[in-house]
């Protein structure tokens, strides 16, 4: 039953990242729209992810829950050395979330609507960047667990871990992959003028994700960070990295054609990829502290905490899944099998 539960902690990272990244990236492509086209972009942001914004989130709510009653000290760990980031993301999702609504539900249409536009875009950048950052404190090799918190100072405690350039590319980076994900996603959703646009940040956006990347591996390695040092040593990471790298030239072909279908499918396995990749060079060992590495499956639940949560999932599962699938087709989000 733990791998059920593993299972699930996995996929549901992985839809997060996959559908709220799109969903944070369409965010930042319309904060990085030229002034003349942020109008149009705004339309049409709003129509591809109004109706399933609020779904994308459930997800993280899982991995959450996953982490709080099946690996209590793991979570332990996240939720107090961690609290600043957390706390920082939380906050982005609110605002981004508020001023979503209000920006296009408001009864009075004055200038609190370009408050409420630059309040959706800044934090729909800010929090994936926060969200990246939140990962690398746990792999920056900066963590400092103690059992006496008293005797650590609040720096080295709660801000150290995170606050450094490496964490930074990492946060960079993620926010990279949110506007990759929404470039591609809104190829398929704009009218033949406007997709043209879209195009040509997809093939920014993918040079982008490729250069931060690089970025992130390269000051990881000559910092000695013991993440990355696995992640290059590591075949099954380099076999992932490279089938990653073998995608970009069909994606930027099926970017040039425009093909909806093909890019969401080549993009949606390359991020699968990276994540996977990531994933399989530390695995069990995901909390690296600055003396020793934490294995995940040290902080287990009891079996039978495990059989239940186990159980809840796959019958939470057959639910929420079905209707998921249900709610991206009828608002033609999902266009493989048309």
């Amino acid at each position: 039953m733990l791998y059920v539960v593993l299972f699930f902690l996995a996929f549901s990272l992985l839809l997060y990242v996959l559908l709220a990244g799109a969903d944070f990236g369409a965010g930042i492509v319309e904060l990085l729209s030229s002034k003349q086209n942020r109008t149009v972009t705004k339309k049409t942001v709003y129509r591809v992810i109004g109706p399933v914004w609020e779904a994308n989130h459930i997800w993280i709510i899982i991995v959450v829950v996953i982490l709080w009653v099946g690996f209590p000290g793991f979570y332990n760990i996240l939720v107090v050395y961690l609290h600043i980031p957390l706390t920082l993301i939380l906050l982005g999702i609110t605002l981004r979330g508020v001023a979503f609504v209000f920006r296009h539900y408001d009864v009075y249409k004055d200038k609190t609507q370009v408050l409420y536009d630059w309040m959706f875009r800044v934090s729909s950048l800010l929090t994936p960047i926060f969200l990246g950052i939140t990962f690398s404190g746990l792999i920056s090799g900066k963590l400092r667990v103690t059992e006496n918190l008293e005797t650590a100072s609040f720096y080295t405690a709660y801000i150290g871990s995170w606050f450094n350039v490496f964490s930074l590319s990492i946060g960079l980076f993620f926010a990279g992959i949110c506007a990759f994900l929404a470039s591609i996603l809104l190829i398929g959703e704009a009218d033949k003028e406007e997709r043209k646009r879209y195009v040509k940040k997809a093939r920014i956006t993918t040079i982008t994700v490729i250069l931060l990347g690089f970025m992130v591996l390269s000051i990881g390695y000559l910092q000695e960070k013991t993440f990355v040092l696995n992640f290059v040593k590591s075949p099954y990471s380099i076999v992932l990295i490279v089938l990653s790298a073998l995608i970009i030239l069909p994606l930027l072909r099926s970017i040039k054609n425009q093909s909806s279908i093909k890019t969401r499918t080549l993009a949606g396995i390359q991020v699968v990829l990276i994540l996977l990749a990531a994933f399989v060079s530390q695995f069990p060992d995901l909390i690296i502290t600055s003396d020793k590495t934490l294995s995940i499956l040290d902080a287990v639940a009891t079996k039978e905490v495990i059989k239940v949560l186990g159980i809840a999932l796959i019958i939470g599962g057959t639910i929420i899944l079905p209707g998921l699938f249900h709610l991206l087709k009828s608002f033609k989000m999902i266009k493989i099998l048309e």
